[in-house]
């Protein structure tokens, strides 16, 4: 893990070093999700969000077959054509 220091502005902006962005892939800025999580800040991309979203989503799932993206599709259109 590498560590470095930085500031806080008084308007709350915070910037990251040029060489953790390029790290993740933020050399030109973008989206990130910033969690609060017992007392630590966490800064993630939206492409490590997801990939953390899909990841567990194939572990809670992955003795599951019939949980699919498209049987949730289909029940949901079954849903609305009773409507």
């Amino acid at each position: 893990m590498k560590y470095l220091r930085g500031r806080v502005s008084e308007s709350g902006r915070l910037s990251l070093p040029a060489e953790f962005r390029k790290a993740v892939g933020l050399e030109r800025g973008g989206n990130v999700v910033i969690a609060l999580d017992e007392g630590e800040i966490r800064i993630r991309t939206i492409h490590q969000t997801v990939a953390r979203a899909q990841a567990l989503a194939r572990k809670l799932f992955a003795d599951k077959p019939e949980v699919s993206v498209d049987n949730f599709l289909a029940e949901r259109r079954r849903d609305w054509g009773e409507e």
